[in-house]
């Protein structure tokens, strides 16, 4: 019985954790913030690779789960068309010292519901097909694996895009600081 408590433990936290996680990246997402060479430059190699990573993993799924790779680049193609209207949407503040950015919020709640709708979306497919015990499919193709992917590359490529752009304006910022010079 002890064993039992673990897991049930663990689901709770889970539970609790992930809505608190997803709110508070929507504020710290829609916050005016400090455009820091050195931060934006993680970022950008942080999400190029989890982008080129998440690509290679949606090409080996995409052996067992159909158009997981095609969902996959949609989703990231799209994602970086939403990483270019965000730039533009963006509320650029350059100072003498830095640069101050503020991200859009409509974009920013709009991609959180992405994800939320997904996961539930995914978590009801999952327990619906798991119950109806669809014959000769599998039942992760049934919950939308594709489709689950799709959104999660929209995230990654508005995310990349997005920080590429930020890295452009810290450039141009700091040129335009050493031309005043």
């Amino acid at each position: 019985m002890p064993f039992l408590i673990v897991p049930l433990l663990i689901l709770l936290a889970v539970i609790v954790l992930v809505p608190l996680g997803l709110v508070r990246r929507y504020q710290v997402g829609t916050s005016r913030q400090r455009a820091r060479g050195w931060l934006v430059a993680i970022n950008v190699g942080g999400f190029a690779i989890s982008t080129l990573l998440f690509i290679t993993a949606a090409a080996i799924t995409s052996l067992w789960i159909p158009d997981a790779l095609r969902y996959s680049a949609a989703g990231a193609a799209v994602g970086g068309v939403l990483g270019v209207v965000g730039l533009w949407l963006t509320r650029w503040e350059p100072g003498a010292d830095a640069l101050h950015y503020t991200p859009n919020r409509w974009l920013v709640l709009g991609l959180t519901l992405v994800v939320i709708a997904r996961i539930l979306y995914g978590l009801w497919r999952a327990v619906a097909s798991s119950r109806a015990g669809l014959s000769g499919e599998s039942w992760f193709v049934a919950a939308g694996v594709a489709g689950a992917m799709a959104a999660g590359a929209v995230v990654l490529g508005y995310y990349l895009v997005f920080w590429l752009g930020v890295r452009r304006q810290v450039k141009q910022h700091a040129a335009r600081r050493l031309r005043r010079m």
